[in-house]
C-alpha cells in the first residue's frame, strides 16, 4: 500500500480502487470511520462464515455501529465501539453464543486491537 498525501490528506492507490482519506469527512473517510469500518466488516464475514459451516446460512447479516466512545483528552482514541448483529435465515438462536465466540476468535481485526478497544457484540435474529 501506498499513500500519497494531497491538499485535503491523503490518497491511497489501492488493488479495488482509490481511498481517499481526511480528517475532514467531506474529502474522504475519517481515520477513525475506516478503523470501525474495519473491525465491523470482519466480524461480520468471519459471522457468515462461521454460520455457512454450521449449517445455518444467512439470508442477510446487517451491522450496526451502536457505540463509538473516544477520549478527547487523549487524541480521540477509540477506547470503546459496540457492535451489533441484526441476522435473518434459518439461525437456531441456541447455536448463537459459540457463533458469537468463534466470530470474535477468527476476525483478524478485533484480535489486533483486543487489548487496546473495548470492542462490545451483540446480535438479534430477526
Amino acid at each position: 500500500m501506498k499513500f500519497l498525501m494531497n491538499e485535503n490528506g491523503f490518497t491511497g492507490n489501492l488493488p479495488y480502487g482509490e481511498l481517499l482519506v481526511s480528517s475532514n469527512e467531506e474529502y474522504g473517510f475519517r481515520p477513525y470511520q475506516l478503523l470501525v469500518s474495519s473491525l465491523a466488516v470482519c466480524s461480520g464475514g468471519v459471522m457468515r462464515k462461521v454460520l455457512e459451516r454450521m449449517r445455518m446460512p444467512a439470508e442477510d447479516i446487517q451491522i450496526e455501529v451502536k457505540e463509538v466512545i473516544r477520549i478527547e483528552e487523549e487524541a480521540n482514541l477509540v477506547s470503546k465501539i459496540h457492535l451489533h448483529f441484526i441476522l435473518k435465515g434459518q439461525i437456531d438462536p441456541a447455536k448463537m453464543p459459540r457463533v458469537m465466540e468463534l466470530t470474535r476468535k477468527n476476525c483478524s481485526m478485533v484480535r489486533s486491537v483486543e487489548h487496546s478497544i473495548e470492542i462490545i457484540e451483540s446480535y438479534e435474529v430477526v
